[in-house]
């Protein structure tokens, strides 16, 4: 008898396009499973990646803003449900599988550090083969997850969240979505923020940006998944008079915004504390938890520590700081005056 799997991945050959990815002819997974009677291989991914544990410490780790006042700004969760909608809207449009673009959007930062890129330059600078956040979201569904055995993904996925920055393209065109989507999220919400937090106005953006991709928000989001959309085939592209002009859009929002004192006015305290924590243990790997304490001894302590650290949300962090570098009050102080 047919099962439900079998009927989802038989309409997949009857309905999306012939450069979509099917899941019945996925590449496989790092070790063998059993196939799930109801949901395909991409759609399992997904569930994995959304109900580990990894994927719920992003609602407290930075975008751009570090520790922000207010629940308005973007966090790396937020600013990946945005990258997943953008992805499956252009996905959709292009008749490919929107169950691996799903998978690998919400999956694609899941190595990210706390504070954002400053934590992601602070461990770079420290650790003896750097770190990468996209190299980092490898190690999370592959080794760090489940106790060490990994969310055990499909070649589609884990290849779509490796490549969905700089680099080499992923092999599907659905992870090639994954990483325009990315950056259409990111300076359109960081557009936003810093709208919000005084830094810039809609009105700074060059007349010319504005004129060409939108006036605001949802406009220029409009404008970028439409021109993706009508000018994708064999590859995922924007027309080059737009890509031109999203270019320069970029090149405004690292002057005005990515750049800014007044953004980064705190990064330097973020990346000593970030670099002191990882001092801290590999100078002393027994304060690591047992399950970095077991990668210590496969991988070697600066790897567990880079992990540890890596995957602490930012208010973790500062409080695991505190403990370990600021006075505590003595709650018997008063007594000595009695």
């Amino acid at each position: 008898m047919e099962t439900i799997r079998e009927m989802i991945c038989a309409k997949e050959k009857e309905f999306l396009s012939p450069r979509a990815a099917f899941a019945s002819e996925s590449r496989g997974r790092l070790r063998e499973e059993d196939e799930c009677p109801v949901r395909t291989a991409f759609q399992r991914d997904r569930d994995r990646i959304i109900h580990c544990s990894s994927f719920r410490r992003l609602k407290h780790k930075t975008q751009v803003f570090l520790s922000p006042e207010g629940d308005y700004y973007r966090t790396r969760l937020t600013h990946t449900l945005e990258v997943s909608q953008i992805a499956r809207t252009i996905s959709g449009a292009l008749m490919l599988n929107g169950d691996l673009t799903e998978a690998i959007a919400l999956g694609h930062d899941l190595g990210h550090t706390p504070f954002g890129h400053a934590g992601e330059r602070a461990l770079n600078a420290v650790c003896p083969n750097g770190f990468k956040h996209y190299a980092q979201s490898m190690r999370v569904v592959d080794v760090l997850e489940k106790d060490g055995k990994g969310l055990n993904l499909t070649f589609e996925v884990r290849n779509g969240i490796e490549r969905h920055t700089n680099g080499e393209q992923a092999v599907t065109l659905e992870g090639r979505v994954v990483r325009l989507a990315d950056r259409i999220a990111y300076i359109n919400h960081d557009i936003d923020d810093a709208t919000i937090a005084g830094i810039m106005c809609e009105e700074d953006i060059p007349l010319a940006i504005r004129n060409e991709l939108g006036h605001s928000k949802s406009a220029r989001i409009n404008t970028l998944v439409l021109s993706c959309i009508e000018n994708s085939g064999e590859d995922i592209l924007l027309d080059k008079g737009i890509q031109q002009v999203f270019d320069e859009l970029h090149s405004f929002m690292f002057e005005k915004v990515y750049t800014n004192p007044a953004c980064k006015s705190e990064e330097s305290k973020a990346i000593d504390m970030i670099q002191r924590l990882y001092q801290h243990y590999v100078d002393n790997p027994e304060n690591l938890p047992e399950q970095f304490k077991s990668i210590a001894e496969k991988d070697g302590i600066q790897m567990a520590a880079c992990d540890f650290i890596a995957g602490m949300t930012d208010r973790y962090a500062v409080r695991i700081f505190e403990a370990l570098y600021v006075p505590k009050a003595w709650s018997k102080a008063d007594e000595l005056f009695i």
